[in-house]
């Protein structure tokens, strides 16, 4: 499982026009899921996430999570992260997780983030979706279990 998280000051999903989540500090985070992910996967991508220090401190240095902050957290399904790109000019996805199975995975991963740590917001699965966000700093990582 692959979540690309990028610390913002603000972030928010559109579909067809309309605002399907959004949130202010925190941190947006695109999953991409694959066959072989698991639940424990899951679970060990969102431990990532929220204890993740990529908030700065009093002192300016990267110690603080989004749990240590209190900052949103936007889950948004991607399943262009698990593309090969090694060769070619046209990325392929062989390695993507079927969509019923990715669903479900990322279901659980929203679920089980929103029991831990509030605000959450998602977008939504399959959805031809516009991103909006502000990257602060920029910081982006690429987190992989």
């Amino acid at each position: 499982m692959k979540g690309l998280l990028q610390r913002v000051s603000q972030a928010r999903v559109d579909v067809s026009g309309q605002t399907v989540g959004a949130i202010d500090q925190g941190l947006m985070v695109l999953v991409g899921i694959e066959p072989h992910d698991t639940q424990a996967s899951a679970d060990k991508l969102l431990h990532k996430l929220l204890n993740y220090r990529v908030f700065s401190d009093a002192e300016g240095k990267m110690n603080l999570s989004v749990a240590d902050i209190r900052g949103g957290l936007l889950l948004v399904s991607q399943f262009t992260l698990a593309a090969d790109t090694r060769s070619g000019l046209r990325p392929g996805f062989s390695k993507a997780a079927a969509p019923a199975f990715a669903k479900e995975l990322f279901d659980y991963l929203v679920d089980k983030a929103k029991n831990l740590h509030d605000p959450v917001a998602v977008g939504q699965f399959g959805a031809d979706m516009q991103l909006h966000l502000v990257n602060d700093g920029p910081v982006t990582f690429l987190l992989e279990t």
